[in-house]
């Protein structure tokens, strides 16, 4: 089916389950949110993520799965990696294709249309969250990635995750309503089960504070978003 034909499909369901990134009224203004409330945020989540991909020479490339908008995958040009996007949703990657001039594919992170090593690394940014079979995943990007991953997460540790939750038992919020938010700790569990037997290091750091807060970034596990970078020990 072209990518032109999905686009106007009524679609609503991913995984058995209602997701808002199949819902026009969501993704035809997904990026207004970040050049509106969420700018400032964006800048910190840059800067933590930029500044643990840096540490590893060897990525030159990259591919950001659940690209979205592309908002990331164009951001990954700007500090030279060359990267390619891919996503689920026909109608995110419809705004994206307006936005990036690169490669997108419309794919499942849990089965990437992608030869062993195609990339240097492969990123998640505030969509691992939503995978049902996140070891799989994992393992996956480790497949196609051959030096690193790339986690930008929602932090669960944040007192804003009490305020979601209750937004969405009043049925105000759409967007969390499948998420799984992790913590640091949470996360390295999950990775570990994926990566078992390989030679590997991590990094990560979290910010997303109050503004009044003396420091943006820390590391230590409180925060409204923490950058995690899994380096792969291999030549």
């Amino acid at each position: 089916m072209a990518f032109d034909e999905l686009v106007k499909q009524n679609l609503t369901n991913w995984q058995g389950r209602k997701e808002w990134f199949f819902n026009r009224e969501f993704t035809d203004t997904y990026e207004l949110w970040y050049e509106g409330r969420y700018k400032r945020a964006e800048i910190f989540q840059k800067k933590i993520i930029g500044d643990r991909l840096r540490k590893d020479p060897r990525v030159k490339t990259l591919l950001e799965f659940g690209c979205g908008t592309t908002r990331f995958t164009r951001w990954w040009h700007e500090i030279g990696i060359e990267a390619t996007g891919g996503d689920l949703s026909p109608f995110m990657l419809a705004q994206g294709r307006q936005l990036f001039q690169g490669d997108l594919v419309l794919a499942d992170s849990h089965h990437m249309p992608f030869r062993d090593n195609t990339f240097d690394a492969v990123a998640f940014i505030t969509t691992f969250e939503y995978y049902k079979d996140p070891v799989k995943v994992i393992r996956e990007a480790a497949r196609v990635g051959k030096h690193g991953i790339v986690f930008g997460m929602m932090n669960r540790n944040t007192t804003k995750y009490v305020r979601r939750r209750v937004q969405q038992m009043m049925g105000k919020n759409p967007f969390y309503v499948t998420a799984n938010f992790y913590t640091p700790k949470s996360l390295l569990k999950v990775i570990d089960i994926a990566l078992k037997g390989e030679d590997y290091t991590v990094e990560w750091q979290c910010t997303g504070l109050p503004k009044w807060f003396p420091v943006q970034e820390w590391h230590v596990p409180v925060g409204d978003f923490f950058g995690v970078y899994v380096k792969r020990n291999q030549p």
